[in-house]
């Protein structure tokens, strides 16, 4: 959540984690709204925009592919670096024992 002039602005992740609450676990819609300190027409809102634009609950998935492939390829680079040590250690070690 971050606050700006007076007016909050939720993440992605957090509308989708709060219409769960609504739709997924069954609770009420006007609960929900003052667990969270927020009004119901914007958990609503959020709610018909979640049901209208699934590319919008689509983008969560995306970004979260989008991170596994960052983490993937941190991980490929230090394989090839181990990799490429081991190569050297064992070039050194085959020259030594001759």
């Amino acid at each position: 959540m971050v606050e700006t002039r007076g007016r909050r602005q939720y993440s992605r992740e957090y509308k989708i984690e709060a219409v769960k609450l609504i739709t997924e676990k069954g609770l009420c819609l006007a609960q929900v709204a003052r667990d969270l300190g927020i009004h119901e027409n914007v958990l609503r809102k959020w709610k018909r925009r979640l049901r209208d634009d699934p590319e919008f609950a689509q983008q969560k998935k995306s970004d979260q592919q989008a991170e596994e492939l960052r983490r993937l390829r941190r991980e490929n680079e230090i394989l090839r670096q181990e990799r490429e040590i081991l190569k050297k250690a064992a070039a050194y070690f085959a020259k030594e024992s001759q």
